[in-house]
């Protein structure tokens, strides 16, 4: 899914390199080739566009993936939930902390991006961070909702962490996104978790479970963002950011300026 000239894919890996990663896992299934295509090299692609002299649009080609990145495919058989997805890349990432990012979010702070502001709270504090931000009381049901006790600016403590509640139930309305950083302490959660909300294997309990045993964090990002799993959020991605691009703004502009109704 594109948003104006990049995939939703490609900005989230955009912001995992400028975060300082470097081992990119993609949990995929078997009907996401067309993901291990787009980031592979594309020999013949790139012969015809030296060939006819068109070094600009090579560069971008060449730099889909940084030469220093390594990506790795994992299958995940069966959709069993996010926590499932997870606990898939168990081999690859071994004992080291590591960041989930869920593409259907695009967040767009102006600069390096969310994740690069997680890393540099997991640098301070050395344990889990969650992205969070406050939604409306009334959305809850569509998110994993925390209860945390502030303890600097735009981070809490994590106390409670509950998968989709009602809003009648929910702690709070401080939602969780599609950011994390990770201690390897929750593969083990995830091996014990039992199925949770839609039948699934939930990170969101694994979590719940993580938290009696080691500090979790909520940090509420800089930035806006884009729930691109949603028509209505693409439709406004695909538009601000269009408005953004350098070589579309302008024209971009003026249509929408121009643009009558009927």
């Amino acid at each position: 899914m594109p948003i104006v000239d990049k995939p939703l894919i490609q900005y989230a890996v955009e912001e995992a390199v400028a975060a300082g990663i470097d081992v990119m896992v993609f949990i995929t299934s078997r009907t996401k080739r067309a993901i291990s295509d787009h980031f592979d090299k594309a020999y013949e692609l790139e012969t015809e566009l030296a060939n006819r002299g068109k070094s600009e649009i090579l560069r971008i080609v060449q730099n889909i993936v940084p030469s220093h990145v390594t990506c790795v495919y994992i299958r995940q058989a069966e959709a069993l939930g996010l926590g499932h997805a997870v606990s898939c890349a168990r081999a690859v990432i071994g004992d080291e902390p590591f960041a989930v990012l869920l593409a259907d979010d695009m967040i767009d702070d102006g600069h390096a991006g969310c994740l690069s502001q997680m890393v540099k709270v997991f640098d301070e504090w050395q344990c889990s961070v969650l992205g969070v931000e406050r939604i409306s009381p009334s959305e809850t049901q569509s998110y994993g909702i925390v209860k945390a006790n502030l303890i600097q600016d735009n981070i809490g403590k994590l106390e409670q962490i509950v998968e989709k509640p009602k809003p009648e139930n929910a702690p709070s309305n401080l939602a969780v996104v599609g950011r994390y950083i990770l201690t390897p302490a929750i593969f083990d959660k995830l091996d014990n978790v039992a199925k949770g909300a839609g039948g699934e294997i939930q990170l969101t309990d694994a979590i719940a479970m993580l938290l009696h045993e080691e500090p979790v964090l909520a940090y509420e990002f800089e930035g806006k963002r884009y729930d691109c799993g949603s028509k209505l959020g693409y439709l406004i991605a695909t538009v601000e950011q269009g408005l953004k691009h350098p070589e579309l703004s302008d024209s971009f502009k003026d249509y929408l300026t121009n643009l009558k109704f009927s």
